[in-house]
């Protein structure tokens, strides 16, 4: 079955709209125009019947049959209002009878089953004729009278109307489909030419938009919302081509490095020291690919949904406790000055391997970037509704227009550090994600020379209530 396009059914709903509407509207003028006619005619009759009681009340109460026959002929028998009219007694006796009905008689009501007004058309001598009868009690006598008026202008006027109606009706019908058909198009035309702007936006190249509406309405905000949708994917997908070339770039490197170190080492026969040593390289490199591809994986788990955190209460003072042990170590080893000071009842929601992972990465890049002999110092402390936790080094800071970048993912701010040193640049990527999934903020304070402040602030949370045994 062949669907119809939404502009053809819109015309047709409005055609078909139209059309009950135009049936109604004509139905209801006709009846209203019939009705008054009617009207007018019943109350031109009422006036007859209104007379002829007057003038029945103004003879003798004791006059005679045929003397009231006699006036009422003198009074009638001339006058326009007396061409079709008949009067009869409550006897069944005439009164009068005019000259047409008495050609082309109609039958005259059982006096006792005339209790009210009544109405009808009749067809007579092929005129048709409004006949009204109506009990009348004058001078305690009962009569019946029945008077009529041609109704053939009102038949003529009402044909007339139906046929203007009839004429007038496949014209406006037509007028209707083709306004229906002109507003549809008028209407969809935006959603055409968003089509035509949607056809030729592909996979290769996002950067094209819809066609920008200034309609006002619904198909306005429909545009701005699927450029807006469209500048979120190609946001999306530039990010993805970007890692996905970063890390092909990254994983590169230390492929090429362990495949050349065997090669190297099969070339020739070698002594064990240098087979050891060249092992010992490609083994060192293998742990960074690793360390590496852990990474890559947290972050394409983060994008795409699947890295849950176990959020609990817990207190930063014991969840830091060993990674500042840790560290202290390794400041001994590399001749550097650690201290760390961290407030007790520091609680927070959050994930306690997330938030260790958190301020090892600030610790590490801390470690990496300060020289021997230098400070390295981290603090945990309440302010106001947070728990800020801050890693101060006196290393080589970051320049004012790099700290804006240093958060993306495969950044180095000291693009000429070897790779002994540096790491992929994914790490503070990964501690600002964490921030985030605590509903919290990483900050950056730094000046060449002078060293960095690294700051995340996370919502405070109550401690919790602990229940004393009683023995």
């Amino acid at each position: 079955m062949m669907k119809l396009s939404i502009g053809l059914r819109l015309t047709l709903w409005y055609v078909i709209i139209f059309a009950v509407a135009q049936l109604f509207f004509a139905g209801g003028m006709w009846l209203i125009l019939r009705h008054n006619l009617h009207r007018m005619t019943d109350e031109a009759l009422r006036d007859q019947v209104d007379d002829l009681t007057k003038f029945l009340e103004a003879q003798k109460k004791d006059a005679t049959v045929a003397k009231l026959q006699e006036e009422v002929s003198e009074a009638y028998v001339l006058e326009h209002s007396g061409d079709y009219l008949q009067i009869y007694d409550g006897d069944g006796v005439w009164i009068y009878r005019s000259g047409f009905l008495q050609q082309h008689p109609v039958t005259a009501p059982d006096p006792g089953a005339v209790n009210q007004v009544s109405r009808e058309d009749r067809q007579i001598g092929g005129q048709r004729f409004r006949f009204i009868t109506q009990h009348v009690r004058v001078n305690g006598r009962d009569h019946i009278v029945q008077t009529a008026l041609p109704i053939d202008q009102v038949v003529r006027i009402l044909s007339w109307f139906r046929l203007c109606l009839w004429l007038f009706a496949p014209g406006l019908f037509l007028a209707a489909a083709a306004g229906g058909y002109w507003l549809s198009r008028r209407a969809l035309a935006p959603v055409d030419a968003l089509t035509r702007t949607a056809q030729a936006i592909s996979g290769n190249d996002l950067s094209g938009r819809l066609e920008t509406l200034r309609t006002g309405d619904e198909l306005q905000r429909l545009s701005d919302t699927l450029n807006e949708m469209l500048g979120r994917i190609e946001s999306s997908f530039l990010r993805v081509t970007q890692f996905t070339a970063d890390a092909s770039h990254e994983l590169r490197t230390p492929l090429a490095l362990m495949r050349t170190e065997a090669e190297l080492a099969l070339r020739k026969s070698r002594s064990p020291v240098e087979y050891r040593e060249a092992l010992r390289h490609i083994l060192v490199e293998s742990e960074r690919t690793t360390l590496l591809i852990e990474e890559l994986l947290s972050l394409a788990r983060a994008d795409s949904g699947r890295e849950t955190l176990n959020l609990r209460c817990i207190d930063l003072r014991e969840t830091l406790a060993d990674v500042v042990a840790g560290w202290r170590q390794i400041a001994t080893a590399r001749d550097l000055h650690f201290t760390g000071r961290v407030d007790p009842e520091v609680w927070v929601l959050a994930d306690t391997s997330a938030v260790r992972r958190l301020v090892n990465i600030l610790l590490d890049n801390a470690f990496k970037y300060t020289p021997s002999l230098g400070k390295v110092h981290l603090s945990v402390e309440r302010a106001e509704n947070q728990a800020v936790i801050s890693v101060r080094d006196d290393g080589a800071g970051i320049a004012e227009s790099e700290q804006a970048k240093i958060f993306e993912r495969f950044y180095r701010a000291d693009k000429a550090r070897n790779r002994e040193g540096g790491g992929a640049g994914l790490g503070l990527a990964i501690a600002q994600w964490v921030a985030v999934q605590h509903h919290g903020t990483i900050t950056v304070e730094s000046q060449l020379g002078k060293g960095s402040i690294f700051q995340v602030k996370l919502p405070l949370m109550p401690a919790p209530v602990r229940s004393h045994l009683v023995a």
